[in-house]
């Protein structure tokens, strides 16, 4: 398995568009949910280390702007709630404070810098974590760290689980995770080691539905649990 990681609230969200689009979907969608990982169990009784995100976030996932980008806009909702935990926790230079972009500006942002080519705006085409980097480099200013994992079992545990746990515990951001065979994006949130392996704290982007109250998403399973 080739895994690849790279490690990176505001009340303001940008939805993109023009003022009265942008007027109809709030009017479609309730705020974001917050910090939804608060009161999870933790899934060891007796840990050896633990490791969580430090400070708030808002969770991003499929069609919370009312935007319908099932099947193709984990990349995106992963980067906007990255996006989100830099509005409130990190101190941004002069003029790049902003709140998490949209759809459409984190597309026209790629095509800006040349990593993409124009059709790519408006289109339905995925990003991965490479593309993530980029994004947030180019809204925040803030360099990103990518680390590829090639195989799973004891490399994936000594090499991605260590670097987890230090991320945490230094930087305290979200981290986006997704490669190859299971190349969907995902928002990583924590990591607990045990003495039989360790557990991730997953924030899943492929949630659809309306907004819920953070007790109710744990309940649902498919967009905060540990893996």
């Amino acid at each position: 398995m080739d895994k690849k990681v790279i490690a990176a609230e505001s009340e303001e969200i940008d939805w993109g568009g023009s003022g009265a689009e942008e007027g109809e979907i709030m009017r479609k969608t309730k705020p974001l949910s917050k910090n939804v990982h608060t009161g999870l169990r933790n899934p060891l009784r007796d840990p050896v280390k633990c490791s969580l995100i430090k400070g708030d976030y808002l969770y991003f996932h499929y069609g919370c702007d009312g935007q319908d980008d099932r099947g193709w806009g984990c990349g995106y909702r992963t980067v906007q709630t990255m996006a989100s935990w830099l509005c409130q926790n990190w101190s941004p230079p002069t003029g790049k404070h902003r709140p998490p972009p949209s759809l459409p500006h984190i597309q026209q942002a790629l095509v800006t810098m040349g990593d993409k080519p124009g059709s790519f705006s408006g289109s339905r085409e995925w990003i991965g974590t490479f593309e993530a980097s980029l994004v947030l480099d180019y809204f925040y200013d803030v360099p990103c760290k990518l680390v590829h994992v090639r195989g799973g079992g004891a490399e994936l545990e000594h090499v991605a689980v260590e670097e987890l746990h230090q991320h945490f515990e230094k930087h305290g951001s979200p981290v986006m995770m997704g490669g190859d065979r299971d190349n969907s994006s995902k928002g990583i949130l924590g990591v607990c080691t045990g003495d039989m392996g360790s557990y991730l704290l997953v924030v899943d982007p492929h949630y659809y539905g309306c907004q819920l109250e953070p007790t109710e998403l744990q309940r649902h399973g498919s967009s905060l649990r540990s893996c």
